[in-house]
């Protein structure tokens, strides 16, 4: 089968699918056919023999509680094994499945409690949600391959967890229409518009430190020397759902930090991302997961950092090693730094937002499969080691209905001070596909030399992906901005047209058929 006949085959699979779910709700079909209407019918029928749907809203509530008893019993097994680990490599593996399988279960329960409940709830949150859900099992797959367990074997990866998310993101993605969300619209002054009042007050403030709710200082002049500390005081003591405020004055601080799932609504605000710097040193060489290497490491709901820097010193020399890891859904990070070589900034799941900061590294170093935008941002390439080329991205959409995907707009790439000089001994592409549906686009965002004239680089010199990624450039500029000389992969895009580029501004996105990312945080007022 060619390249063409692939792309055209998946394509009429969408088409089909969506117009099988189209008349659902003039049918009195048994589960069997319900079933059918998802990627994998087999587990589907398996797991929900005895219901019964009358709907495709209510059969859309049964596949994400199928996945959620499947996680459940997936995480009870998962405990057992772990407690037989004896490597400290698979013990650190398990741990992170253990805590990626959970914040599945989270993500499940809050899409139901949702549906239920939530008024305010969309299927497009829904979406995201069960998006973060299936990142996590992969993530906690890709863990056992950095270090290297070839014969690690969890529930999370064998008990059919995946493919009834699966089935909950293509049941849910048929639910999807052309209305925004709740969280697609913007001010006058370009912030999202769930980033609250008293929030963007907090973003502009310069005198923060007498409305901050604790002060953390090297020198001994804050209530902590630690910003861990710092975290957990003010979250276990805060009243009711304000947001905690830790100001963070100048200092370099050596620690990994962890804002759990339960630390929700963190905000960091240092002096500057010249003087308030957060560092560490761990990297899959040293023993760690991709995963787990993460300075520090962010699940909790709506945090905000600005005037931040988040650094990773483990070097080139040390394969994986993130300054940064996000899960944290509707989150912003503002005048921050993320500094690193290999796969510097780890934007793992849910919808985030980086307005006007500064990312350093050398390979993969923006990647993950949250659906994210980066405004006003200069991307630093830096110097690799001999023999190595530099990838700015490699986005992780996995399945074809995740609502994923890395956009860049308005933004800056060019080479760090140490690669300045040699630049023309390293090739440097945009992005690579991590995973088969990998989605990265690039807007009127300035490029320079150092961009190889191809643009975009295979995985490992193979064809993954190649028909089913989708990369798109939009009047980017500068001497690297010529799409002239680009890949011709099918799923390579040079657009043209206005109309079809507006489709990639997070204010216009529509979700129905997953194929924009976002964050949630629209451009100020589209292109």
């Amino acid at each position: 089968m060619s390249i063409i006949t692939i792309h055209i085959f998946f394509f009429v699979s969408f088409l089909c699918f969506y117009s099988l779910l189209a008349d659902v709700e003039t049918t009195n079909n048994g589960i069997d056919w319900w079933c059918s209407t998802t990627p994998h019918p087999a587990p589907c029928t398996y797991f929900m023999a005895q219901l019964t749907p009358k709907s495709r809203e209510e059969f859309r509530t049964m596949t994400i509680q199928a996945a959620l008893d499947r996680a459940v019993h997936a995480h009870t097994q998962a405990n057992n094994v772990g407690s037989r680990c004896r490597s400290k490599r698979k013990t650190i593996v398990n741990r992170d499945c253990n805590n990626l399988i959970e914040n599945t279960i989270l993500q499940l329960n809050t899409t139901l409690q949702s549906i239920q409940t939530n008024a305010s709830f969309t299927n497009f949150d829904a979406q995201t949600w069960l998006s973060t859900a299936l990142t996590n099992i992969e993530i906690c797959r890709s863990g056992s391959l950095d270090l290297n367990v070839t014969k690690f074997s969890s529930p999370i990866l064998s008990g059919n967890v995946s493919e009834l998310i699966s089935n909950s993101l293509a049941t849910n993605g048929g639910l999807l229409d052309n209305s925004s969300s709740s969280y697609h619209s913007s001010d006058e002054n370009g912030y999202p518009a769930w980033v609250s009042g008293r929030d963007r007050e907090l973003l502009q403030d310069l005198e923060l430190a007498s409305r901050a709710n604790v002060i953390v200082a090297k020198d001994g002049s804050g209530h902590f020397r630690s910003i861990q500390a710092a975290i957990n005081y003010a979250t276990a003591r805060r009243v009711g759902n304000g947001r905690v405020v830790v100001y963070v004055k100048r200092g370099v601080y050596r620690e990994n930090i962890l804002i759990s799932r339960t630390m929700n609504k963190v905000m960091l605000v240092g002096d500057g991302l010249r003087y308030t710097v957060i560092t560490g040193s761990r990297s899959v060489s040293t023993g760690f997961t991709t995963y787990s290497s993460a300075t520090v490491g962010i699940d909790g709901i709506g945090f905000i950092a600005r005037g931040i820097t988040f650094r990773n010193t483990a070097g080139p020399q040390k394969g994986q090693a993130v300054a940064l890891r996000s899960a944290s859904d509707l989150s912003v990070f503002y005048a921050c730094g993320f500094e690193g070589y290999q796969d510097t900034l780890f934007v793992h799941a849910q919808r985030q937002f980086y307005k006007a900061c500064y990312i350093y590294g050398t390979i993969d170093f923006i990647f993950g499969n949250a659906a994210v935008v980066f405004q006003n941002c200069i991307i630093y390439v830096r110097r690799p080691l001999v023999g190595q080329a530099n990838v700015i991205t490699a986005q992780g959409r996995g399945d074809p209905f995740q609502n994923t995907g890395i956009s860049i707009h308005n933004s800056r790439v060019m080479p760090a001070p140490d690669l300045r000089p040699v630049v023309r001994s390293f090739k440097t592409y945009l992005g690579r596909p991590w995973q088969q549906y990998s989605r990265t686009v690039i807007m009127k965002s300035y490029l320079d030399s150092l961009v190889s004239p191809e643009g975009w680089s295979r995985w490992e010199d193979s064809d993954f992906a190649l028909s089913t990624l989708y990369y798109g450039e939009y009047q980017n500029f500068g001497p690297g901005g010529s799409t002239r000389n680009r890949v011709k992969w099918p799923g390579y895009h040079a657009i043209r047209s206005p109309n079809v580029a507006n489709r990639f501004t997070v204010a216009n996105l529509i979700a129905g058929r997953a194929w924009l990312p976002s964050t949630g945080v629209p451009f100020t007022a589209g292109l």
